[in-house]
């Protein structure tokens, strides 16, 4: 069965992230107010073909814990969904 998977990778919480605080300050000069707590991040999609969406979702992680993220420094999630 094949899946559709995007891979989310972002910053741990307590790394510092210049692009997210650069981001942020410059949104008031932008017109956008009220917003805080900007986190940069990267997106990975691609299609993947697997059993089933748990072992879809395993085969994601490792890949991003292997290849598409730093451990020591990001986390990765991964959303599934089947490709109609």
């Amino acid at each position: 069965m094949k899946f559709s998977v995007l891979v989310e990778v972002t910053l741990r919480s307590g790394i510092a992230d210049p692009e997210g605080a650069t981001i942020e300050r410059a949104l008031p000069a932008l017109g956008f107010t009220g917003i805080s707590s900007v986190r940069a991040g990267k997106a990975f999609r691609f299609d993947i073909d697997a059993a089933n969406a748990d072992v879809a979702r395993d085969q994601a992680l490792s890949l991003a814990d292997r290849l598409l993220s730093n451990p020591v420094i990001e986390d990765a999630t991964a959303s599934v969904e089947p490709v109609s």
